[in-house]
């Protein structure tokens, strides 16, 4: 297969993946709990590396409400919000010097 014709078919079908409406349970995790789980990740990512069961990131989830919820929590309450330094301004007195004889 030539390389003329994988690239164009490749960006082709990503187009094509969809999903249906009735896909998304109606109890699946929303904009709230997708901001709570942003918000939590530091947490839920430490823990999540010694048990098996605790996920960072809700699937199945609602979908973009959802992805938006914890990009929010992530970087507007949690981790992102916080100052990576401080900034100090050195006071300058200029004061003449007197010579001394």
């Amino acid at each position: 297969m030539s390389r003329a014709f994988v690239l164009p078919a490749c960006i082709t079908t990503a187009c094509a993946a969809t999903q249906a409406p009735t896909a998304v349970a109606p109890q699946a995790p929303g904009f709230w709990l997708g901001l709570w789980h942003g918000f939590i990740f530091p947490i839920a990512w430490i823990v999540s590396l010694f048990a098996s069961n605790i996920a960072i990131y809700a699937v199945p989830n609602n979908g973009g409400w959802y992805d938006f919820g914890y990009f929010l929590g992530i970087v507007v309450f949690g981790v992102g919000a916080r100052k990576s330094h401080v900034v100090y301004r050195d006071r300058v007195i200029n004061v003449r010097a007197r010579r001394l004889d």
